[in-house]
């Protein structure tokens, strides 16, 4: 029982005394979830647009171990591709986390360049 008053006791000091903390901990869970949305929804958009189950995958299935893939130009051109041709590089490994840091990295600078904190923090000029 003394585990979930401690918790308690914890919680409340840390929102009363610090309310910089609750602004801290919101502005970090929004980059985070503005990061993860940036990282996955193009892997998960390509994932899903090459799956078999997929409408625009079905052209392929005839032609063994092929992958449909658009080509650009008139909608409806695509091209089938060997599916050996589709596995993880080296640069898949690097790749994400660098775009996940320059993401980061740009979210913070906006955030700075706003000032949404250093309003308080200004004496008016006279």
């Amino acid at each position: 029982m003394a585990l979930p008053s401690l918790a308690m006791n914890l919680w409340e000091m840390l929102v009363r005394r610090s309310p910089m903390f609750i602004y801290m901990a919101a502005w970090t869970a929004l980059i985070t979830a503005t990061v993860a949305v940036a990282a996955f929804s193009p892997e998960v958009a390509f994932v899903w647009a090459v799956s078999p189950s997929s409408s625009f995958a079905r052209g392929c299935i005839g032609v063994g171990g092929a992958v449909r893939l658009p080509v650009e130009g008139p909608p409806g051109e695509v091209v089938c591709v060997p599916v050996h041709l589709f596995g993880r590089s080296k640069a898949d490994f690097l790749i994400p986390p660098l775009f996940a840091a320059l993401v980061v990295a740009s979210s913070v600078c906006f955030t700075r360049a706003v000032g949404l904190w250093e309003a308080e923090d200004e004496a008016p000029l006279s």
